[in-house]
């Protein structure tokens, strides 16, 4: 079978194949995956314009006029001269061209939308996006009750076509504690970890003072945040210099992405505060390495985390929640939970099992 992804997405600032394809690494490891089985092209919009091979992937990079447009027929031709058996549309807010899409293509070739955290349309759009449904075979979603979501609110028509399929997966893998805590010098029994932008939807300032709690209790314990946005950091400067314990939280800021792999093998939970994921980047990473979730229970994490069985979900928001979330980690047997975390990101996160659900869906359509 061939799948053809494709994106109405223009992002001119990647001007070579190798940056771009090292900025999706953590989706398009997948797609390598299922190059194994099947033929595989992913077309894009950069700043370059050509063909590519990497890991079995066919990347067809395009300049087409009419790339900024809502109307890019020239894309939807060169698709339909791919001879795609499937198409799978990168992001849900595109159904104008989805609709356009579909009559270039004809009804033998089914197309599959996946979900990047986009969110239902209302007004007029709204009503474009249920005349696409019409179109439209299956949809991606990371977890199948944010699609039963949109068929709620009235932006999808059936829950027949939700299927759960994670969008992103990750690129670590775990290591010895002990070598990777000489890379970090982390220190802490036990050690927590926050990895995300410091903005309201991950609600940094929950997780200080909830953290900043747990401390009087366990004075051992340490959080080290990461993160590459500050928009709410002096609110939480001004927390950390009120509080006696300050010390016990420790502000790292920005890292290179693969420096990470020794923060999440450093650490032994991993500390969520978001209200709102498409997926979850971060947490599917630190699973990846064996660092066990204590995150927000939403749509998306109940998925990674196999419901709270490899993990702690908390209500979003809670300070006196996630206080006790953290209470409950001094509960877990450690060393079986990491385990836990690891064997599930195995079988339903990798990218080997993301390809697996993929060809298997496209192939039942």
């Amino acid at each position: 079978m061939h799948f053809v992804f494709v994106s109405y997405n223009y992002s001119p600032d990647f001007k070579s194949p190798q940056d771009w394809i090292t900025r999706i690494n953590i989706y398009a490891g997948s797609l390598a995956c299922l190059a194994q089985t099947d033929t595989v092209t992913r077309v894009e919009q950069i700043g370059y314009e050509g063909e590519y091979m990497h890991n079995g992937i066919r990347y067809c990079f395009t300049n087409f006029p009419d790339k900024k447009s809502k109307f890019q027929g020239q894309l939807n031709r060169f698709v339909k001269q791919l001879n795609p058996d499937v198409v799978v549309v990168h992001g849900l807010h595109y159904p104008l061209q989805v609709l356009q899409l579909s009559l270039t293509l004809g009804k033998s070739v089914k197309i599959i939308a996946q979900n990047h955290a986009e969110k239902p349309f209302t007004g007029i759009k709204k009503y474009v996006q249920l005349v696409a449904d019409n179109y439209i075979s299956a949809y991606f979603f990371a977890s199948k009750a944010m699609g039963l979501d949109w068929v709620k609110k009235g932006n999808l028509k059936s829950p027949a076509k939700i299927q759960e399929v994670m969008e992103i997966s990750s690129v670590f893998s775990s290591m010895g504690k002990e070598l990777a805590r000489q890379k970090t010098n982390i220190t802490g029994k036990p050690v927590f970890l926050w990895v995300g932008r410091l903005n309201e939807n991950k609600d940094p300032l929950n997780v200080v003072k909830a953290f900043l709690q747990y401390a009087t209790v366990k004075p051992a314990a340490k959080l080290y945040m990461l993160y590459h946005t500050e928009e709410l950091l002096d609110q939480i400067n001004e927390l950390l210099n009120s509080a006696i314990n300050k010390d016990a939280i420790q502000l790292i800021g920005k890292v290179p992405h693969q420096e990470l792999l020794y923060w999440y093998n450093s650490a032994d939970f991993f500390i969520s505060g978001s209200f709102y994921e498409g997926s979850g980047t971060a947490v599917c990473e630190a699973m990846s390495c064996g660092c066990v979730p204590v995150v927000t229970n939403i749509f998306s994490f109940r998925t990674i985390t196999d419901n709270g069985n490899c993990g702690i979900l908390y209500e979003a928001g809670s300070e006196t929640a996630l206080l006790n979330a953290l209470i409950q980690t001094d509960q877990l047997d450690l060393k079986e939970k990491q385990e836990q975390c690891l064997q599930y990101f195995k079988e339903e996160l990798s990218f080997e099992a993301i390809a697996v659900k993929m060809h298997d869906i496209a192939h039942s359509l």
